[in-house]
C-alpha cells in the first residue's frame, strides 16, 4: 500500500469511529434522563418577538454523512459558538433528534412549553423531533460559550430554521 491509500483508509476509519461515537451518544442520551440541569427548573423567561440586537451565534458543521444503515437519515455534528452575551433567534430543527453538549461556558435554553434551564460545561440536553427552541443564549455577558451539537435528521432537511419573525 502506498501513503495515499493508507491515508484514505485512516480517514475512513476515523469517519466510521466518529459516526459510531455520535450514534452511541444519541442512543445514550435517548435512554438517559431528558437533561442534566445544574439549576433545576428555573422560572420561564419572557421571550420577545422583537429582533435581537445581541451578537448572534455561529453554527459550524464539522461532519455530515448519510447513515448507511438507516435509509433517509443523516448524521450531522456541529459546533455552536456563542460570543459573550450572544443569542440565537427562536428556531426549530425540523424532525431532527438533537443532542447538545456544553463544551465551554454556560448556555440558557428553553423549549416551548418547558422551563428555562442553564447548562454549564459538561452538561447536556436533548431535543425531540419537532421541538421549538424559543430561547438559546450565552448565560455570560463577558465569557464565550460553546456547544457540540449532534443531529439525526431527515436527509436533505435543513438542520436549523429560524422563526419567520426572527
Amino acid at each position: 500500500m502506498n501513503r495515499q491509500e493508507i491515508a484514505a483508509m485512516t480517514r475512513m476509519a476515523f469517519r466510521r469511529g466518529l459516526l459510531a461515537l455520535g450514534l452511541t451518544m444519541a442512543a445514550v442520551a435517548a435512554c438517559a434522563p431528558a437533561a442534566k440541569d445544574v439549576d433545576g427548573d428555573a422560572p420561564a423567561a419572557a421571550v420577545s418577538s422583537e429582533p435581537s440586537t445581541r451578537p448572534p451565534d455561529k453554527l459550524s458543521i464539522q461532519f455530515e454523512q448519510a447513515l448507511p444503515n438507516v435509509k433517509g437519515k443523516t448524521f450531522t455534528s456541529a459546533i455552536v459558538d456563542y460570543p459573550p452575551n450572544g443569542s440565537t433567534p427562536p428556531h426549530h430543527h425540523g424532525q431532527a433528534f438533537v443532542y447538545a453538549y456544553v463544551l465551554k461556558g454556560a448556555v440558557r435554553s428553553q423549549l416551548a412549553g418547558e422551563a428555562v434551564h442553564t447548562y454549564r460545561q459538561g452538561d447536556y440536553w436533548i431535543e425531540p423531533p419537532g421541538a421549538h427552541h424559543v430561547l438559546s443564549e450565552n448565560a455570560s455577558r463577558t465569557e464565550p460559550a460553546q456547544l457540540l451539537v449532534v443531529f439525526i435528521s431527515n436527509t436533505g432537511e435543513a438542520i436549523k430554521v429560524n422563526d419567520p419573525s426572527s
